[in-house]
């Protein structure tokens, strides 16, 4: 089985900066992409940031600019850098990796437990 590992969330000022990693363990063949969404109470999950294997990266157009996502595939993890935070970035934020588990396999989907970041003086 795959557990994914979330850690960084916080408090921080606005302004400010906050770097989010997320750890994927287990039996892992290959990584297809991995990402970071966020959720506030009674909203949809949304997107915040994408990298595919083969080195594309997708940003939530609320971001750009000031977030950027980036992996070490020798670990397996995934950091979602964050900086001049506002208080509409406060939210529980989520990892999300797409892997194969071994040759052949089809796509399997895995969630971290979530990290809240809340931005506010």
């Amino acid at each position: 089985q795959v557990q994914l590992v979330e850690s960084g969330g916080g408090l921080v000022q606005p302004g400010g900066s906050r770097r989010l990693s997320c750890t994927a363990s287990g039996s892992i063949f290959r990584l297809n992409t991995m990402g970071w969404y966020r959720q506030i109470p009674g909203k949809e999950r949304e997107l915040v940031a994408l990298a595919t294997s083969g080195g594309s990266t997708h940003y939530a157009d609320s971001v750009k600019g000031r977030f950027t996502i980036s992996t070490d595939n020798a670990k397996n993890t995934v950091y979602l850098q964050m900086k001049s935070l506002k208080p509409e970035d406060t939210a529980v934020y989520y990892c999300n990796v797409n892997l194969f588990l071994y040759y052949g396999s089809a796509n399997s989907a895995y969630w971290g437990q979530g990290t809240q970041v809340t931005v506010s003086s």
